[in-house]
């Protein structure tokens, strides 16, 4: 997986191809909105699939972990980039973030970021008490743009 720096922020497009916030009831509407902007991205059908999920793990764990709420931009990049962001406490990212093996399943999760880091093309994680921001790109047959 290529790793680009977090603050790599520098899109080919000169606004996000979508930029909303969410909670629990936007759930819907956002997937749908994000498996809109994939289509038109040229994602193709599974790539579109793999990735609503990924994007949908996101959300969760903002709503689960994150306080509640949270804000989601998609750009364009060479890739196509999804940035979730929440105020939450944070957390200590090595324990999720850097696993190989699955993890086990607890009534907390722990699964939702092992899922997302197999099915984009990278994932980036900065947490801290201020919150969280987690930035991945869409695995697809190449680049976008």
């Amino acid at each position: 997986m290529a790793k680009p720096p977090l603050d790599h922020h520098a899109p080919t497009v000169s606004k996000p191809l979508l930029s909303t916030s969410f909670t629990l009831a936007d759930l819907n509407r956002v997937r749908h909105e994000v498996e809109a902007v994939s289509r038109r991205c040229g994602l193709d059908h599974d790539e579109i699939e793999n990735w609503v999920i990924a994007v949908n793990e996101l959300m969760i764990n903002v709503i689960r972990h994150g306080g509640g709420a949270g804000c989601l931009r998609l750009l364009l990049d060479g890739h196509l980039v999804c940035e979730v962001t929440d105020q939450g406490r944070g957390f200590n990212t090595a324990r999720y973030v850097s696993r190989t093996e699955r993890p086990p399943l607890s009534e907390t999760g722990g699964m939702g970021l092992w899922v997302v880091a197999r099915m984009a093309d990278y994932l980036l994680v900065d947490s801290g008490p201020a919150g969280t921001a987690i930035r991945i790109a869409a695995r697809t047959r190449g680049t976008l743009g």
